[in-house]
């Protein structure tokens, strides 16, 4: 039993140190490692499982309004990157700059791709001839590099998987269109698979992607009240076509710059899940995301028969659910359940000699720890239903704790007061300049997060300086 208590213990309480907890459970749960490339991590096989999930439900998401997948180089000339200033003034700290290869000095810098608007961008000005060529909606699942100064595992890392589609369009209409399309799908995503509920809004254009005419933007709150940018969709107009030469002939015979869009998610919604839905026991995962939805743990294995009733459930539930099996001889079943629990499986299978004579097993669900016994004839039903109630649990506790930690505040002093007090999401009026964005942050620690597409008319001041103001923004410390 001293065994079964130390593993839990190793883990640090989510009250007492929240970014020491974050790390246990990504290395403890299995999720990644640190490597001996600084700022880097390694994804283990269960951390890379749940962005499979990820991948693959994005990625049918998109194909489904006609995006293509693609691929283009992890390196590019310094001269691309200079073509358009300001994108590359956002993101010169970050660059990682390549200035030797094979032995000799290069003529030109390459640059590890912070992201690929100016390597695309070149290629479509090629590619581009016709209205009758486009749109261009094309995405490629790839690497990149941020020469981040703090990092943290897999919400800021230096190498960090995402996609990042780039489209071009013949009219700012659907380019428009098509930015904020990706935003619902990233929205559903977020919500329906890692049941985490989402706002929606545009950033400031203090906040806003370089080089972007707009960026939007859907935000999440973690458990300890912060925000988590989760995903974010830019329209550029031509910001990019023009500097790079993306144009065509267009329908009336004269040549016209197409409009463009740029949108991503990355490994960070991982970091989301953990900081979401996780607790003292370790990780919890969504079912919809779950490597593993169902793992079967064998009480008194050495018993006869015991083993191989639990293989038999095994190979049927496997044929419809993400099942695992856990055989392992060398550990105790309570450190097993403590294991398992760590690893965040939705629903665990209790199963023994008693259970078999009874024709039946303990099921436990992880969201709420409850047990229940369940004929084994009726398994397959209510595996079924428990999964259901489960993704949808773990969202209503997300949604709840996100509203508990709202606030609105009319005054700077009551904005201060609720931040310091209550560290969640603030509502509160906004004159639309920077240097009360640059003020609050000063004060707080808080950034705005968005212009929310649902707008509340807290009052007719702006929360800073007073002035009038008609956007209210959401503000809160963040990821």
């Amino acid at each position: 039993m001293s065994e079964d208590k130390n593993f839990v213990k190793e883990i640090t309480n989510i009250d007492d140190d929240f970014a020491k907890w974050y790390t246990d459970i990504v290395l403890k749960a299995d999720l990644a490692d640190y490597t001996d490339t600084k700022g880097c991590i390694a994804i283990k096989p269960y951390g890379y499982a749940i962005w499979e999930n990820i991948q693959n439900y994005l990625d049918k998401k998109f194909k489904e309004i006609g995006v293509k997948n693609a691929y283009f180089p992890v390196l590019i000339p310094e001269s691309l990157l200079e073509k358009e200033k300001e994108h590359v003034e956002g993101f010169a700290p970050e660059v990682a700059w390549i200035t030797e290869a094979g032995g000799q000095k290069l003529e030109e810098r390459y640059c590890i791709r912070p992201t690929s608007e100016t390597i695309i961008s070149t290629l479509y000005s090629r590619w581009l001839k016709s209205w009758r060529d486009l749109p261009f909606v094309y995405n490629q699942w790839c690497n990149v590099l941020r020469w981040e100064k703090e990092t943290r595992p897999f919400l800021r890392s230096r190498e960090f998987l995402w996609q990042e589609g780039h489209t071009i369009h013949e009219t700012e209409a659907e380019a428009k269109e098509l930015t904020l399309q990706i935003l619902e799908i990233y929205a559903d995503a977020i919500e329906n698979l890692l049941a985490i509920p989402v706002i929606k809004g545009r950033k400031t254009k203090s906040e806003q992607f370089a080089g972007a005419d707009a960026t939007y933007t859907v935000e999440t709150m973690m458990y300890d009240g912060r925000a988590l940018q989760s995903g974010t969709s830019h329209y550029f107009g031509q910001n990019f076509t023009k500097p790079f030469e993306i144009k065509f002939q267009n329908r009336e015979g004269k040549e016209e710059y197409a409009y463009q869009t740029s949108w991503g998610v990355s490994t960070r919604l991982i970091g989301g899940i953990i900081m979401a839905h996780g607790d003292d026991r370790g990780l919890k995962l969504p079912p919809k995301v779950a490597p593993t939805q169902v793992v079967i743990v064998p009480v008194a294995m050495h018993k006869e028969g015991v083993k191989e009733k639990a293989t038999e459930i095994y190979e049927e539930l496997k044929k419809k659910y993400r099942t695992d099996i856990d055989l392992r001889e060398q550990f105790s079943p309570g450190y097993k359940f403590s294991d398992w629990e760590m690893r965040g499986i939705p629903l665990r299978i209790e199963i023994g000699p008693r259970d078999i004579e009874n024709g039946q097993c303990i099921l436990v669900r992880r969201d709420t720890a409850e047990k229940v016994t369940v004929k084994l004839e009726e398994l397959d039903n209510t595996i079924e239903k428990t999964l259901e109630e489960i993704q949808k649990n773990m969202y209503e506790v997300c949604k709840n704790r996100m509203n508990e930690k709202t606030t609105t505040a009319v005054t700077l002093d009551e904005f201060v007061q609720s931040m310091t007090k209550h560290q969640g999401f603030i509502k509160a009026m906004w004159c639309g300049e920077e240097v009360c964005e640059d003020k609050i942050r000063e004060l707080t620690g808080a950034k705005s997060r968005c212009i929310p597409y649902t707008q509340e008319k807290i009052s007719d001041k702006c929360v800073c300086c007073g002035k009038p103001a008609n956007k209210m923004v959401i503000w809160a410390r963040q990821y």
